[in-house]
């Protein structure tokens, strides 16, 4: 005959509890969520989000609302500086001394055309990579004392 264990039974294990995972947010969203929610009688939430979906940053009836106090207290001049006449017509001459376009610059700088007619008519804002870019392939001064 089998004889008796020899201590009392225990258990060496953990115990295990699984959770269902909440649920996201989209899925909240969703029409048959909030129908069932509605008929269920959950409190449901509605937020107006304003100005979602538009490209706005102030409402349009309170009127524009630019930091006006910083924009005054700013020390920066209004314009920025613009390529001399010196550097212009210099670019002009070089350029036409080597028998080139303005395209034909633009090309070799890896810049576009529209960047040499700026800095030609002197409405661009000087850059001195772009300017180096003009030295290098029209052998001429263009930054510094020695323009």
């Amino acid at each position: 005959m089998p004889t008796g264990g020899v201590g009392p039974i225990t258990q060496d294990w953990e115990p295990v509890v699984l959770r269902k995972q909440k649920p996201k947010s989209s899925d909240l969203k969703s029409a048959k969520v909030v129908n069932n929610a509605l008929r269920t009688g959950a409190p449901i939430e509605t937020v107006k989000k304003h100005d979602a979906g538009t490209n706005k940053k102030t409402s349009s009836s309170a009127g524009p609302v630019v930091y006006a106090r910083k924009l005054d207290e700013t020390t920066e001049p209004a314009a920025f500086e613009r390529v001399g006449t010196e550097v212009r017509a210099a670019i002009q001459k070089a350029r036409l001394d080597k028998k080139m376009s303005q395209a034909e610059l633009a090309k070799q700088i890896n810049e576009r055309v529209q960047v040499v007619q700026e800095y030609e008519s002197g409405k661009a804002v000087p850059n001195q990579a772009v300017l180096a870019k003009m030295e290098r392939v029209l052998g001429v001064k263009l930054r510094g004392k020695g323009k």
